[in-house]
């Protein structure tokens, strides 16, 4: 189950870091500078499958992390 997790937290990190931002610098998320940062906007191609598979990853990487909490 370890290696279950090992593997699934370094693919978790992997895809959060192929993801693209949002904002075109941190200083624009700090200092407000960057209105259409939660404009709605239509995921396609890669970034669709990127986010779903972030989504995926997370309620598997909770799950068992739940999972191990009660052995």
């Amino acid at each position: 189950m370890d290696v279950v997790l090992l593997v699934v937290s370094v693919l978790l990190i992997t895809i959060v870091l192929l993801q693209s931002g949002k904002a075109e610098s941190a200083g624009n998320i700090l200092m407000g500078g960057n209105e259409a940062l939660f404009a709605q906007r239509k995921e396609r191609g890669s970034e669709l499958f990127l986010s779903r598979a972030t989504l995926v990853l997370g309620i598997i990487f909770f799950v068992i992390c739940l999972v191990m909490s009660f052995m």
